[in-house]
């Protein structure tokens, strides 16, 4: 950056070739980070590698499930999110992936791995892949394939229906009625 700018934290995305292809910036940062560390990236980030369609996250974002969400828009397949946090950081990161029916990469340093072994998690929220808790370094490789059994029911069926639900289905099916607008009536 220049000066008198803090850098960013950064998460680069290197090509089969070693040539840097793009960079994601975490955007929402630990007020330690935005006060005295790095100055706050301003948008997501996206790639894609053969048909399928990749975002980024870093630290604490796992906390924001906007951020998540924001991607699901983007109609991303899989979130590599990166972290030196621990539990309960990977459950977190098992409901994101289940919420938003795409896979999450789940990266932390070796040394947690006792705690929250990294890996990458399927569309329903199940682990496809986990590292050993040993502190080996180690890396989860995965097939992400929309018609395996731990990703079709979410993609398939529960995405879709999110999506549709969301733009407003409801509206047509929603009726006046004065039984529904008392809220004290039980029967």
């Amino acid at each position: 950056m220049t000066e008198p700018n803090r850098p960013h934290n950064s998460l680069y995305v290197i090509s089969d070739r070693g040539e840097v292809v793009t960079r994601y910036d975490e955007r929402l940062l630990s007020k330690t980070k935005v006060s005295y560390m790095y100055s706050p990236g301003i948008s997501p980030v996206t790639f894609d590698v053969d048909g399928v369609r990749f975002g980024c996250l870093l630290g604490m974002e796992i906390h924001y499930p906007e951020l998540f969400a924001e991607y699901e828009k983007l109609d991303v397949d899989c979130v590599l999110f990166s972290t030196t946090g621990v539990s309960p950081v990977a459950a977190q990161a098992q409901g994101h992936a289940a919420v938003n029916s795409y896979w999450v990469s789940f990266s932390v340093p070796t040394q947690h791995s006792a705690t929250a072994p990294p890996g990458v998690i399927a569309p329903n929220g199940g682990w496809l892949e986990r590292c050993p808790t040993d502190g080996s370094p180690s890396v989860a490789v995965v097939n992400l394939d929309d018609s395996s059994e731990a990703a079709a029911e979410s993609v398939t069926y529960a995405r879709p229906w999110r999506r549709e639900s969301r733009a407003g289905v409801y509206a047509e099916h929603q009726v006046t009625d004065p039984r529904s607008e008392d809220r004290t009536a039980a029967f």
